[in-house]
């Protein structure tokens, strides 16, 4: 790292030329062939995977995606002849569009059910030929266009629909800049110096922008979510910033000390750089967890989120240095460069609250622990009663016109109109139609369907399907019921002593198998991502308790963010006031990706911590003092880490994106928790509580395990040169953690 660092340093202007000639490149090639986003929730296997794939077999043109035309009347009715005419032209012109396969009018004898009771709203089925995940946006935009171009003073038209989602813009990237600028403000009053403050900002910013253009080039080659950028740069600029303070405030803490600026820089990336290097490998090693789940639907998101942070982690160990040698001294503000000048090197004690609040640790550590474990405890109870499901495009923006849309039909139909479920069968001769012709009367007497079309036959009359309207809203948990009930009770009875085999598909079908799936395959996951964490943390330190306690810890900090996560978005506590629409289930991939980042995130401040606790073990063998210093030297620059990091998670809400939103208030929550609570209280606390076992290590398991050190003897030696100075003054410094006796 080191030998990285002087080359950053004696070539800056070739590394800044470097990583600004990698961003415009990605960046180029990205504006240059466009994104290719996809969310596919289908999971190979799965009921409802199997009812779009019998679909898409026997009914070429209806396995497409499927979206809806809606008009409402402020006075009349919809059969009015000026709005039939006007809407039976733009129909026409919708279905002669690229990529639409088939449009459904209410005004031909198969939609007479489109049409409201009070004969004020109708909708029109758009069918195109592709599935949402492969559909143009510029083919969707052009059904938008065209339908919006019929609204009339009297007439509104809106769209809804998957496909009509991809149209609708994140409202700008004003989350990114409060984000920005919050971050930016804090850095200020960390350090006092414009220049320090802006430096972590530009290389999360270069670093993380080369991420956004290259996970849209990675849409090409692989399944990658919509919401991936975002969660990308969500994820990005927290741990950017972050890795580029811890590394900023090691380079100003040895020009303190009178370090050359070169030196200085050096010794940063040799030290914290290694830290933030080890620290980002934790952190992909758990979003690439991920992968052990073999969907298509989260590789991309592993995948892309990966890439992120490996760019962060290499612009701060790369970028950075050339950065700081650039500014020079100016990384001290006025006063701190007019008082090394007057006074000399001086070294950076551990003084003031940070100081205190440890040696209180120290003192009470059994009842601050208490504390800790209740607050995590009943944050965590709302988890007990998570729901995987679909949110629904009911909690889009009201001004959205996907929103409008959801609202009318819900208005004009009922709820369930807005995600319909669709049987699907092969049909094997004469009994099985005879079969479907009786099963449609008991589809339509089952509890929760409020209407059923007759049962539809292709040309070949080997496929079969219908369309039910459930009662409730596709988000709801009697929909879901709904899906159990056909699957589980009406169903099997119909195929008795028939070679029928009837699917249930469907957007809430889709999103309940995918969530059946993943809950399946949770434990493994989670299993695997905290072993290897732990692994990690073993080579690292050396011990058993170490990774153990982390292990804990970051289970507890994932259980408690999902119980604000639960509250806010499940049960509506504050939702609505936070622009989030109403309450609804958890996206079901949701878990996943938490667990992940949160793991991932949890760790880093983990690594910090104890790495200086652990430097300070092998130095003297007190854990007491050990465990107080590294509190009082760390806990500041981790906690103005975390309040960065929680803004920039935070302000993600502005986005109006409800998945995004999730996962800013999630990985907020969890980073307050973790450092506020965890790794300033409770992790000191038990490390108090435990003593020396905290470092314990059978000697038979140390014998065997390969030797790794975060920040290696020899890093120290610029340190170790002041060991005269620091003499000198110890008789006029204030007070600090070390006089504080154990």
């Amino acid at each position: 790292m080191a030998a990285l660092a002087r080359w950053c340093v004696e070539r800056r202007l070739v590394a800044v030329l470097l990583w600004l000639l990698a961003f415009g490149g990605v960046t180029a090639a990205a504006v240059a062939t466009g994104a290719a986003y996809s969310n596919d929730y289908e999971v190979p296997g799965t009921e409802s995977g199997r009812a779009t794939q019998l679909l898409e077999d026997g009914f070429r043109g209806l396995g497409g995606d499927s979206d809806t035309v809606v008009w409402h009347t402020t006075s009349g009715t919809v059969r009015a002849a000026d709005v039939e005419q006007t809407m039976t032209n733009t129909l026409e012109k919708i279905a002669g569009l690229p990529g639409v396969a088939a449009v459904t009018s209410p005004y031909d004898d198969q939609g007479a059910r489109q049409i409201s009771e009070d004969g004020r709203t109708a909708y029109a089925t758009v069918t195109f030929d592709d599935r949402a995940e492969d559909i143009d946006r510029s083919e969707a935009q052009a059904v938008v266009t065209t339908a919006e171009a019929a609204e009339t003073d009297g007439l509104q038209v809106e769209l809804g629909g998957t496909a009509i989602g991809l149209t609708e813009s994140s409202g700008g990237h004003l989350a990114e800049v409060v984000g920005v600028v919050v971050a930016a403000v804090v850095l200020f009053l960390a350090f006092g110096s414009p220049a320090a403050s802006l430096l972590p900002i530009a290389t999360a910013l270069v670093s993380v922008g080369t991420a956004y253009a290259g996970i849209e080039l990675l849409g090409h080659a692989m399944t990658v979510a919509d919401f991936a950028p975002m969660l990308g740069m969500l994820i990005g600029l927290g741990v950017g910033i972050d890795y580029a303070l811890f590394i900023v405030t090691r380079h100003r803490r040895g020009l303190k000390r009178g370090l050359p600026v070169a030196e200085a820089v050096t010794n940063a990336v040799a030290t914290t750089g290694r830290a933030v290097v080890f620290a980002g490998a934790t952190v992909c090693i758990a979003l690439l967890g991920m992968l052990i789940l073999r969907l298509n639907f989260l590789n991309g998101v592993a995948i892309a989120a990966s890439l992120t942070v490996v760019l962060t982690v290499a612009a701060s160990v790369t970028l950075l240095p050339a950065l700081l040698s650039f500014i020079g001294m100016r990384a001290l503000s006025r006063r701190e460069r007019r008082r090394l000048e007057e006074h000399g090197p001086e070294p950076e004690l551990p003084t003031g609250f940070a100081a205190r609040w440890s040696a209180f640790v120290e003192r009470h550590p059994k009842v601050l622990g208490a504390v800790a474990v209740v607050v995590i405890a009943v944050l965590a109870l709302p988890t007990f009663s998570l729901r995987l499901g679909t949110s629904d495009q009911g909690n889009n923006p009201q001004t959205s016109t996907t929103r409008q849309a959801y609202d009318l039909l819900a208005d004009g139909f009922g709820s369930g109109v807005n995600g319909p479920l669709t049987l699907v069968t092969h049909v094997d001769g004469a009994e099985d139609k005879l079969t479907l012709d009786n099963l449609d009367a008991t589809i339509r007497t089952t509890e929760g369907v409020a209407s059923s079309t007759p049962v539809t036959y292709n040309t070949g009359g080997d496929t079969a399907y219908f369309t039910i309207v459930p009662e409730s809203a596709p988000q709801s948990q009697k929909t879901s019921d709904l899906v159990d009930r056909l699957r589980t009770e009406v169903l099997p009875r119909a195929e008795t002593g028939t070679s029928l085999d009837v699917h249930v598909g469907g957007v809430t079908a889709s999103y309940d198998d995918f969530a059946e799936v993943i809950v399946g395959k949770l434990p493994l996951f989670v299993g695997v991502v905290v072993g290897l964490g732990c692994v990690l943390l073993l080579l690292a330190f050396r011990s058993l308790g170490i990774p153990l306690k982390a292990a804990v810890m970051n289970i507890a900090a994932v259980a408690a963010a999902f119980g604000i996560v639960v509250a806010v978005f499940q049960w509506g506590w504050g939702s609505e006031l936070l622009g989030l629409g109403r309450a609804g289930p958890i996206e079901p991939f949701l878990p996943v990706i938490m667990v992940s980042v949160l793991f991932g995130l949890s760790m880093d401040y983990q690594v910090f911590l104890v790495s200086r606790m652990y430097e300070e073990w092998l130095e003297t063998g007190d854990n007491r003092r050990a465990v107080r210093i590294g509190l009082a030297e760390t806990s500041r620059v981790i906690n103005s880490a975390a309040v960065i990091m929680i803004s920039v998670f935070l302000a993600f809400v502005l986005s109006g994106d409800r998945v995004i939103a999730m996962f800013g208030i999630a990985l907020a929550s969890a980073v307050a928790l973790d450092a506020f609570v965890l790794r300033t209280l409770l992790v000191p606390a038990l490390m108090h509580m435990l003593g020396g076992a905290n470092w314990w290590l059978p000697r038979w398991l140390d014998r065997r395990m390969p030797r790794i050190s975060i920040e290696p003897p020899e890093s120290r030696a610029a340190h170790e040169r002041l060991t005269d100075v620091v003499e000198v003054m110890e008789k006029e410094r204030q007070p600090d953690a070390r006089d504080i006796p154990g």
